[in-house]
Protein backbone atom coordinates (compact mmCIF):
# COMPACT_ATOMS: atom_id res chain seq x y z
CA UNK A 1 0.00 0.00 0.00
CA UNK A 2 1.25 3.43 -1.23
CA UNK A 3 1.27 6.82 1.27
CA UNK A 4 2.00 9.39 -1.28
CA UNK A 5 0.74 12.04 1.32
CA UNK A 6 3.42 11.27 3.76
CA UNK A 7 5.92 11.57 1.11
CA UNK A 8 5.62 15.23 1.80
CA UNK A 9 7.60 14.82 5.35
CA UNK A 10 10.27 12.55 4.29
CA UNK A 11 12.96 13.45 6.25
CA UNK A 12 15.63 12.38 4.03
CA UNK A 13 17.50 15.61 2.44
CA UNK A 14 19.54 13.84 -0.43
CA UNK A 15 16.13 11.69 -1.46
CA UNK A 16 15.57 12.92 -5.21
CA UNK A 17 12.18 12.11 -4.45
CA UNK A 18 11.46 14.20 -1.54
CA UNK A 19 8.36 16.36 -1.59
CA UNK A 20 7.23 14.86 -4.22
CA UNK A 21 3.47 13.45 -4.48
CA UNK A 22 2.28 10.67 -6.01
CA UNK A 23 5.56 8.46 -7.13
CA UNK A 24 4.26 5.65 -4.90
CA UNK A 25 7.55 5.69 -2.99
CA UNK A 26 6.59 5.48 0.25
CA UNK A 27 5.46 2.01 1.50
CA UNK A 28 5.17 0.30 5.11
CA UNK A 29 8.13 -0.60 6.83
CA UNK A 30 6.64 -1.39 10.12
CA UNK A 31 2.92 -1.37 10.83
CA UNK A 32 3.40 -1.69 14.88
CA UNK A 33 5.37 1.11 15.32
CA UNK A 34 4.21 2.40 12.47
CA UNK A 35 7.14 3.52 10.48
CA UNK A 36 7.36 3.80 6.78
CA UNK A 37 10.19 3.67 4.52
CA UNK A 38 11.43 5.20 0.82
CA UNK A 39 11.76 3.12 -2.42
CA UNK A 40 14.08 5.63 -3.87
CA UNK A 41 16.86 5.83 -0.73
CA UNK A 42 15.60 2.75 1.02
CA UNK A 43 15.94 5.09 4.11
CA UNK A 44 13.10 4.69 6.81
CA UNK A 45 10.84 7.65 9.07
CA UNK A 46 8.25 7.67 11.67
CA UNK A 47 4.82 8.20 10.95
CA UNK A 48 4.58 11.55 13.55
CA UNK A 49 7.69 13.10 11.50
CA UNK A 50 6.86 16.84 11.22
CA UNK A 51 3.97 16.91 13.84
CA UNK A 52 4.25 17.89 17.66
CA UNK A 53 4.46 14.24 18.79
CA UNK A 54 7.74 13.28 17.08
CA UNK A 55 9.51 11.26 19.59
CA UNK A 56 7.05 10.93 22.58
CA UNK A 57 5.59 7.48 23.81
CA UNK A 58 3.16 9.19 26.16
CA UNK A 59 -0.55 8.70 25.17
CA UNK A 60 -1.69 10.89 22.30
CA UNK A 61 -4.64 11.58 24.07
CA UNK A 62 -2.95 12.73 26.87
CA UNK A 63 -0.79 15.15 25.38
CA UNK A 64 -3.81 16.53 23.16
CA UNK A 65 -5.93 17.02 26.47
CA UNK A 66 -2.75 18.59 28.34
CA UNK A 67 -2.17 21.33 25.41
CA UNK A 68 -5.88 22.21 25.14
CA UNK A 69 -5.86 22.98 28.58
CA UNK A 70 -2.76 24.69 28.44
CA UNK A 71 -4.71 26.49 25.47
CA UNK A 72 -7.02 27.63 27.80
CA UNK A 73 -4.92 29.29 30.42
CA UNK A 74 -4.55 26.39 32.93
CA UNK A 75 -1.17 26.79 34.98
CA UNK A 76 1.40 24.11 34.94
CA UNK A 77 0.92 23.89 38.16
CA UNK A 78 -2.61 22.25 38.14
CA UNK A 79 -1.91 20.19 35.44
CA UNK A 80 1.24 18.28 37.12
CA UNK A 81 -1.09 17.62 39.94
CA UNK A 82 -4.54 16.41 38.25
CA UNK A 83 -2.64 13.94 35.69
CA UNK A 84 0.80 13.14 38.10
CA UNK A 85 2.77 14.27 35.50
CA UNK A 86 6.25 15.99 35.81
CA UNK A 87 6.58 19.91 35.63
CA UNK A 88 9.37 19.84 33.20
CA UNK A 89 7.50 17.05 31.01
CA UNK A 90 4.81 19.71 30.67
CA UNK A 91 6.63 22.50 30.00
CA UNK A 92 8.52 20.69 27.32
CA UNK A 93 5.02 19.59 25.79
CA UNK A 94 3.79 23.46 25.67
CA UNK A 95 7.51 24.41 23.82
CA UNK A 96 7.04 21.69 21.22
CA UNK A 97 3.45 22.31 20.66
CA UNK A 98 4.11 26.15 20.45
CA UNK A 99 7.29 25.34 18.29
CA UNK A 100 5.06 23.20 15.65
CA UNK A 101 2.21 26.04 15.66
CA UNK A 102 4.99 28.78 14.81
CA UNK A 103 5.78 26.57 11.72
CA UNK A 104 2.01 26.56 11.24
CA UNK A 105 1.83 29.85 10.75
CA UNK A 106 4.73 29.99 8.68
CA UNK A 107 3.39 27.69 6.35
CA UNK A 108 -0.25 28.90 6.20
CA UNK A 109 -0.73 32.16 6.90
CA UNK A 110 2.96 33.87 6.38
CA UNK A 111 2.47 33.30 2.27
CA UNK A 112 1.64 36.53 1.26
CA UNK A 113 -1.76 35.64 -0.05
CA UNK A 114 -3.97 37.54 2.17
CA UNK A 115 -5.49 41.36 1.37
CA UNK A 116 -5.14 42.66 5.00
CA UNK A 117 -7.03 45.61 4.26
CA UNK A 118 -6.95 46.79 7.74
CA UNK A 119 -4.33 46.05 10.50
CA UNK A 120 -4.28 46.78 13.93
CA UNK A 121 -1.31 46.88 16.09
CA UNK A 122 -0.32 47.12 19.66
CA UNK A 123 1.74 45.92 22.65
CA UNK A 124 1.71 43.92 26.31
CA UNK A 125 3.68 44.08 28.39
CA UNK A 126 4.71 41.01 30.69
CA UNK A 127 5.85 41.17 34.41
CA UNK A 128 7.77 37.82 34.26
CA UNK A 129 9.78 36.35 37.39
CA UNK A 130 12.62 38.67 37.81
CA UNK A 131 12.10 40.76 34.45
CA UNK A 132 10.15 42.45 32.03
CA UNK A 133 9.21 41.61 28.58
CA UNK A 134 6.97 43.34 25.56
CA UNK A 135 5.04 41.12 23.45
CA UNK A 136 3.81 42.88 20.32
CA UNK A 137 0.89 42.01 18.36
CA UNK A 138 -1.39 42.75 15.22
CA UNK A 139 -4.23 41.16 13.77
CA UNK A 140 -6.18 41.12 10.57
CA UNK A 141 -9.63 43.40 11.56
CA UNK A 142 -12.26 41.88 8.87
CA UNK A 143 -11.50 38.02 9.45
CA UNK A 144 -10.19 38.76 13.40
CA UNK A 145 -6.69 36.67 12.01
CA UNK A 146 -3.92 36.97 14.14
CA UNK A 147 -1.39 37.85 11.76
CA UNK A 148 1.93 38.30 13.70
CA UNK A 149 3.67 38.33 17.03
CA UNK A 150 7.51 38.91 18.55
CA UNK A 151 8.38 38.56 21.94
CA UNK A 152 11.61 41.00 23.45
CA UNK A 153 12.84 42.52 26.50
CA UNK A 154 12.76 46.02 25.24
CA UNK A 155 10.37 48.29 23.75
CA UNK A 156 12.45 49.74 21.28
CA UNK A 157 12.12 50.50 17.40
CA UNK A 158 13.60 46.24 16.64
CA UNK A 159 10.67 45.39 17.91
CA UNK A 160 8.55 47.07 15.75
CA UNK A 161 10.87 46.46 12.44
CA UNK A 162 10.17 42.98 13.57
CA UNK A 163 6.85 42.78 14.02
CA UNK A 164 5.68 44.62 10.70
CA UNK A 165 8.33 42.55 8.78
CA UNK A 166 6.04 39.32 9.81
CA UNK A 167 3.03 41.12 8.50
CA UNK A 168 4.36 42.08 5.44
CA UNK A 169 5.10 37.91 4.78
CA UNK A 170 1.44 37.87 5.07
CA UNK A 171 0.33 40.86 2.76
CA UNK A 172 -0.26 40.45 -0.96
CA UNK A 173 1.54 43.17 -2.58
CA UNK A 174 0.49 46.85 -3.50
CA UNK A 175 -3.31 46.25 -2.35
CA UNK A 176 -4.58 49.06 -0.34
CA UNK A 177 -3.99 48.46 3.18
CA UNK A 178 -4.66 50.44 6.28
CA UNK A 179 -2.33 50.16 9.64
CA UNK A 180 -3.76 51.35 13.00
CA UNK A 181 -1.59 52.21 15.87
CA UNK A 182 -1.01 53.63 19.29
CA UNK A 183 0.83 56.52 20.06
CA UNK A 184 4.05 54.75 19.95
CA UNK A 185 6.48 56.72 18.06
CA UNK A 186 8.52 54.01 16.23
CA UNK A 187 5.38 52.46 14.38
CA UNK A 188 5.39 54.34 11.39
CA UNK A 189 8.70 54.64 10.50
CA UNK A 190 8.75 50.90 10.71
CA UNK A 191 5.80 50.61 8.87
CA UNK A 192 6.65 52.81 5.81
CA UNK A 193 10.25 50.50 5.84
CA UNK A 194 8.58 47.01 5.59
CA UNK A 195 5.42 48.14 3.32
CA UNK A 196 8.39 48.83 0.59
CA UNK A 197 8.63 47.58 -3.34
CA UNK A 198 11.79 47.48 -5.47
CA UNK A 199 10.95 50.32 -8.47
CA UNK A 200 13.82 50.80 -11.32
CA UNK A 201 14.57 54.46 -12.33
CA UNK A 202 13.05 55.88 -15.74
CA UNK A 203 16.07 57.81 -16.77
CA UNK A 204 19.99 56.76 -15.69
CA UNK A 205 22.01 53.88 -14.73
CA UNK A 206 21.49 52.89 -11.28
CA UNK A 207 19.97 50.22 -8.87
CA UNK A 208 16.01 50.01 -8.20
CA UNK A 209 15.41 52.47 -5.45
CA UNK A 210 12.60 51.40 -2.54
CA UNK A 211 8.88 53.42 -2.74
CA UNK A 212 6.44 52.99 -0.17
CA UNK A 213 3.14 51.70 -1.34
CA UNK A 214 1.05 54.10 -2.83
CA UNK A 215 -2.21 52.87 -1.01
CA UNK A 216 -0.73 52.72 2.22
CA UNK A 217 -2.63 54.78 5.32
CA UNK A 218 -0.63 54.48 8.41
CA UNK A 219 -3.23 55.87 11.84
CA UNK A 220 -2.82 56.55 15.35
CA UNK A 221 -4.79 56.79 18.16
CA UNK A 222 -3.39 58.40 21.50
CA UNK A 223 -5.08 57.70 24.36
CA UNK A 224 -5.15 60.03 27.41
CA UNK A 225 -5.90 58.48 30.84
CA UNK A 226 -6.43 59.47 34.19
CA UNK A 227 -7.08 57.40 37.25
CA UNK A 228 -7.33 54.70 34.69
CA UNK A 229 -10.26 56.43 32.49
CA UNK A 230 -9.66 57.82 29.21
CA UNK A 231 -10.25 61.46 29.29
CA UNK A 232 -9.46 62.25 25.76
CA UNK A 233 -8.90 60.46 22.41
CA UNK A 234 -6.57 62.30 19.71
CA UNK A 235 -6.95 60.89 16.26
CA UNK A 236 -4.68 61.37 13.73
CA UNK A 237 -3.03 60.46 10.15
CA UNK A 238 0.80 59.61 10.36
CA UNK A 239 0.78 58.73 6.55
CA UNK A 240 -1.78 58.32 3.37
CA UNK A 241 -5.33 60.29 3.42
CA UNK A 242 -8.33 60.59 6.07
CA UNK A 243 -10.52 59.52 3.26
CA UNK A 244 -9.12 56.61 1.82
CA UNK A 245 -8.75 55.23 5.49
CA UNK A 246 -12.06 55.72 6.05
CA UNK A 247 -13.22 53.64 3.39
CA UNK A 248 -11.15 51.24 4.15
CA UNK A 249 -13.02 50.94 7.65
CA UNK A 250 -16.06 50.79 6.27
CA UNK A 251 -15.30 47.78 3.65
CA UNK A 252 -13.42 45.95 6.70
CA UNK A 253 -16.33 46.34 9.02
CA UNK A 254 -13.70 48.12 11.72
CA UNK A 255 -16.06 51.05 12.74
CA UNK A 256 -16.52 54.29 11.52
CA UNK A 257 -13.60 56.18 13.19
CA UNK A 258 -10.17 55.17 13.90
CA UNK A 259 -9.65 53.07 16.51
CA UNK A 260 -7.71 50.21 17.96
CA UNK A 261 -10.47 48.20 20.02
CA UNK A 262 -10.19 44.94 17.92
CA UNK A 263 -6.42 44.62 19.03
CA UNK A 264 -7.38 45.58 22.88
CA UNK A 265 -9.91 42.47 22.83
CA UNK A 266 -7.73 40.24 21.48
CA UNK A 267 -5.42 41.61 24.06
CA UNK A 268 -7.98 40.53 26.33
CA UNK A 269 -8.15 37.31 24.88
CA UNK A 270 -4.28 36.51 25.23
CA UNK A 271 -4.53 37.76 28.64
CA UNK A 272 -7.22 35.34 29.41
CA UNK A 273 -5.64 32.43 27.97
CA UNK A 274 -2.11 32.16 28.70
CA UNK A 275 -1.53 31.92 31.98
CA UNK A 276 2.01 33.40 32.38
CA UNK A 277 0.69 36.67 30.86
CA UNK A 278 -1.96 37.27 34.16
CA UNK A 279 -1.38 40.37 35.89
CA UNK A 280 -1.03 39.18 39.22
CA UNK A 281 -0.11 35.38 39.42
CA UNK A 282 2.67 32.50 40.70
CA UNK A 283 3.30 31.26 37.62
CA UNK A 284 5.17 34.09 35.66
CA UNK A 285 7.17 33.95 33.03
CA UNK A 286 11.16 32.93 33.52
CA UNK A 287 12.17 33.11 29.68
CA UNK A 288 11.33 34.64 26.94
CA UNK A 289 11.26 31.40 25.06
CA UNK A 290 8.56 30.45 26.85
CA UNK A 291 6.27 32.93 26.47
CA UNK A 292 7.02 32.74 22.25
CA UNK A 293 5.95 29.92 22.10
CA UNK A 294 3.08 30.03 24.62
CA UNK A 295 2.08 32.76 22.56
CA UNK A 296 1.63 30.89 19.30
CA UNK A 297 0.16 27.99 20.97
CA UNK A 298 -3.11 30.96 21.74
CA UNK A 299 -2.55 32.13 18.53
CA UNK A 300 -2.79 29.05 16.21
CA UNK A 301 -5.40 27.94 18.53
CA UNK A 302 -7.51 30.85 18.26
CA UNK A 303 -6.77 31.21 14.48
CA UNK A 304 -7.84 27.26 13.71
CA UNK A 305 -9.73 25.96 16.60
CA UNK A 306 -12.09 28.05 18.49
CA UNK A 307 -14.92 29.67 16.54
CA UNK A 308 -15.05 33.21 17.10
CA UNK A 309 -18.49 34.45 18.41
CA UNK A 310 -18.89 37.48 16.55
CA UNK A 311 -17.97 35.73 13.32
CA UNK A 312 -20.68 32.33 14.04
CA UNK A 313 -23.54 35.52 14.10
CA UNK A 314 -26.00 34.78 11.34
CA UNK A 315 -25.19 38.43 10.25
CA UNK A 316 -21.45 37.13 9.07
CA UNK A 317 -22.04 33.06 8.68
CA UNK A 318 -24.79 32.12 10.42
CA UNK A 319 -22.26 28.65 11.66
CA UNK A 320 -19.40 27.94 13.84
CA UNK A 321 -16.33 29.85 11.74
CA UNK A 322 -12.92 30.66 12.92
CA UNK A 323 -10.75 33.42 11.60
CA UNK A 324 -8.72 31.18 9.52
CA UNK A 325 -12.48 30.16 7.77
CA UNK A 326 -13.20 33.72 7.43
CA UNK A 327 -9.93 34.27 5.86
CA UNK A 328 -10.21 31.53 3.31
CA UNK A 329 -7.09 29.75 4.61
CA UNK A 330 -9.18 26.49 5.38
CA UNK A 331 -12.89 25.00 5.06
CA UNK A 332 -14.08 24.06 8.83
CA UNK A 333 -12.81 23.94 12.55
CA UNK A 334 -9.71 22.13 13.34
CA UNK A 335 -9.59 20.27 16.70
CA UNK A 336 -6.46 20.75 18.77
CA UNK A 337 -5.44 17.22 17.51
CA UNK A 338 -5.74 17.64 13.69
CA UNK A 339 -3.48 21.50 14.83
CA UNK A 340 -0.89 19.72 16.44
CA UNK A 341 -0.82 16.78 13.66
CA UNK A 342 -0.64 18.88 10.62
CA UNK A 343 2.59 17.84 8.92
CA UNK A 344 4.61 20.63 8.21
CA UNK A 345 6.81 19.61 4.97
CA UNK A 346 10.76 20.35 4.92
CA UNK A 347 12.19 22.21 2.28
CA UNK A 348 11.79 20.83 -1.24
CA UNK A 349 15.09 19.02 -2.50
CA UNK A 350 17.62 21.02 -4.77
CA UNK A 351 19.71 18.89 -7.62
CA UNK A 352 23.22 19.30 -6.06
CA UNK A 353 25.77 20.94 -8.26
CA UNK A 354 28.16 18.63 -10.40
CA UNK A 355 31.67 19.92 -10.00
CA UNK A 356 33.88 20.33 -13.15
CA UNK A 357 37.35 19.26 -13.49
CA UNK A 358 39.94 21.94 -13.78
CA UNK A 359 40.89 22.84 -17.37
CA UNK A 360 44.64 22.15 -18.15
CA UNK A 361 47.05 24.91 -18.21
CA UNK A 362 48.56 25.14 -21.79
CA UNK A 363 51.96 26.02 -20.29
CA UNK A 364 52.71 24.56 -16.86
CA UNK A 365 54.59 27.18 -14.17
CA UNK A 366 58.21 25.82 -13.48
CA UNK A 367 59.86 26.14 -10.65
CA UNK A 368 63.71 26.67 -11.23
CA UNK A 369 65.59 25.71 -7.65
CA UNK A 370 69.48 26.16 -7.16
CA UNK A 371 69.11 29.49 -9.11
CA UNK A 372 72.09 32.13 -7.95
CA UNK A 373 70.59 35.66 -6.20
CA UNK A 374 72.59 38.35 -5.78
CA UNK A 375 72.14 40.88 -2.46
CA UNK A 376 73.61 43.63 -1.12
CA UNK A 377 74.84 42.87 2.54
CA UNK A 378 76.45 45.72 4.82
CA UNK A 379 78.08 47.40 1.03
CA UNK A 380 79.13 44.10 0.69
CA UNK A 381 78.42 42.28 -3.27
CA UNK A 382 77.68 38.52 -2.15
CA UNK A 383 75.99 35.72 -3.86
CA UNK A 384 73.66 33.00 -2.31
CA UNK A 385 72.35 29.62 -3.92
CA UNK A 386 67.82 29.48 -3.21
Amino acid sequence: MFYSHLARCFPNAMCCARGQKGLGNIVIHDPKRPRYRCKACRRTFSARRGTMFKGLRKPMDLMVIVVTLLSYGCPIQGIVHAFDLDERTVADWRDRAGIHCQKVHQQIIEQGQLDLMHVQTDEIRVKGCQMIAWMGLAMMVSTRLWIAGMVQSSRDRSLADRLMIQVRRCAASLLPLLVLTDGWSAYPGSICRAFREKVKRTAGVGRACLQVWPQLHIGTVIKRTKKKRVIEITRRMAHGLQSQAERLLQRSGGGTVLNTAFIERLNGTFRERLASLTRKSRHAARRLRALETGMYLIGCTYNFCFAHHELSKPAHRGSPCTPAMAAGLTDHVWSVCELLGYRIPPSPWIEPKRRRRPGRQTEPIKTVRNRPRVRLRKGVLCSTTV
